[in-house]
């Protein structure tokens, strides 16, 4: 009985992701990538991804097993092109005549929803687990409403809509999502999106109020510059650049701590295969200062200690996500690797090419 027990208990608790990779491995692959890139003036950069995504897929470790990227640099590579070709020519066309950039441009927003479409699909099929791969069924309708029309909303509103937005993305991404035949599902709730918008939306407030409170003291020091003495005004105008500058780090960090927030209702609501619980529990300060001293390392270290900072975040988010196996583990990973190892096979030939959305 007491063995029947644990082994239930057992199955039903959350086992987390660990990342198994160092700054010290992933700086050697880093460094031979940024090298070659240069060059080869940038054309290796779509086996420098390949490589670097390897890596890190190969160290983002779930119950005992790794992830797997199986795309090539040739089809990154192929799919880099033809985008650039597209953007020499409507340039091209925009420089012969200015009905031609109208005419680009309509044809850039009706392409690009299937070009999200297409590289979301394209990175769900280049990943597996378990030897299954992974397939996103969304299409381009719905990439427009979720993606463009959702992002439209949330810029117009001043970010008040923004949880609508976020909703209409992730269930957009995860409601299309598969693994082998096994969908996943999820549905964040608006009340808890809202929740997770408090502390950036009062961020943000002081951002817009200090940023008023900069523009009156421009307009009465510009009206003083005839009367005050010439150093006044250049201290007043260094000032207004520190204090701009530092509205921009408060911008970022609330963005990090909404992102956070977004990311653990997500992901915490999601199901796979309908009984299958995903969690994740970042903290949102920790996540936002992991991210801007990344930032702040990687600049003063002129990009060297970009390989750490990588490693650290990546090893942070996999340590904070979960999953919880209804039944016992063995016998549903035997399921689906049973159930997927066949529509895995059929995704060789129908990867595409990798357009870079």
């Amino acid at each position: 009985m007491d063995n029947r027990v644990s082994a239930g208990a057992a199955a039903n608790a959350f086992e987390r992701a660990r990342f198994t990779g160092t700054a010290s491995e992933y700086f050697g692959i880093w460094i031979v990538n940024v090298l070659l890139t240069i060059v080869t003036l940038g054309i290796y950069s779509a086996w420098a991804k390949v490589r670097r995504n390897r890596y890190f897929y190969g160290n983002t470790v779930l119950l005992g097993r790794s992830f797997e990227y199986h795309a090539t640099g040739m089809q990154i590579f192929i799919g880099r092109l033809i985008v650039f070709a597209f953007l020499v020519v409507v340039n091209i066309l925009a420089a012969i005549h200015p009905l031609f950039s109208l005419v680009t441009t309509i044809l850039v927003l009706i392409a690009l929803p299937w070009l999200i479409v297409r590289g979301i699909r394209f990175n769900a099929r280049v990943t597996s687990y378990r030897n299954v791969r992974f397939d996103f069924t969304g299409s381009a309708g719905g990439a427009f409403v979720s993606v463009m029309l959702g992002s439209l909303v949330a810029v117009l509103s001043l970010g008040l809509l923004a949880p609508f937005a976020s909703r209409w993305l992730n269930r957009y991404i995860f409601n299309n999502l598969r693994y082998g035949n096994r969908p996943f599902d999820t549905d964040p709730k608006l009340g808890a999106l809202y929740g997770a918008l408090v502390i950036p939306a009062v961020m943000g407030a002081v951002v817009v109020s200090a940023l008023i409170a900069i523009i009156v003291v421009g307009i009465q020091a510009s009206d003083a510059s005839s009367v005050e003495s010439d150093p006044l005004i250049f201290m007043v105008v260094s000032g207004m650049y520190l204090v701009v500058f530092g509205l921009i780090i408060i911008y970022g960090l609330a963005g990090l701590i909404y992102r956070a927030a977004v990311h653990n209702i997500v992901w915490s609501s999601t199901r796979i295969d309908g009984r299958h619980v995903l969690q994740s529990d970042l903290s949102r300060a920790r996540y936002a200062w992991i991210a801007i001293s990344n930032v702040v390392v990687t600049v003063l270290t002129l990009g060297l200690m970009r390989p750490w900072a990588a490693v650290r975040l990546a090893r942070y988010v996999a340590e904070h996500t979960a999953i919880r196996i209804e039944g016992e583990i063995g016998e549903v990973l035997t399921q689906f690797e049973a159930s997927g190892t066949a529509i895995g096979s059929e995704y060789m030939s129908m990867e595409g090419l990798d357009f870079g959305f």
